[in-house]
């Protein structure tokens, strides 16, 4: 299993064996969530096939929740692999566009009372989504 930090059980939105959805522990804005492969993975191009459209699915369950819980237009998705480690970051845009949004000086949190409401929503929509799970490593 990954090297990177178990989020805290107040901060998890949701958790099984292959990867969890957190709220950032250093949001850049209100909202800011990651989704983070369990099993090392150093690129994102070393997921199998049906490993990386099972991330996505999650990713884009995640962007909804977030969309419904925060009212906001758009959530931006981040792919940096400076870790090392196969996450997505989702930021929440407010009234900033573009590039704005990276000029937030993140921050640490311990506030996690959105992630009740954002955990309601991804499980609703999970539950409207076919998704086929990625065989196990």
């Amino acid at each position: 299993m990954s090297s990177l930090p178990k989020p805290s059980s107040e901060s998890t939105i949701y958790d099984n064996e292959w990867l969890y959805v957190a709220s950032a522990l250093f949001p850049i804005t209100k909202g800011h969530a990651v989704v983070v492969w369990k099993k090392d993975m150093p690129d994102l191009h070393d997921l199998t096939d049906s490993e990386y459209d099972y991330l996505m699915e999650i990713v884009d369950i995640t962007r909804d929740a977030i969309l419904k819980t925060l009212n906001v237009e758009k959530v931006y998705l981040m792919y940096m692999d400076e870790a090392k480690q196969v996450h997505w970051h989702l930021i929440p845009r407010y009234n900033e566009q573009g590039f704005d949004v990276f000029t937030h000086e993140p921050k640490e949190t311990h506030d996690f009372s959105l992630v009740p409401e954002l955990k309601k929503a991804f499980l609703e929509r999970l539950q409207t989504r076919e998704i086929k799970l990625p065989k196990m490593f």
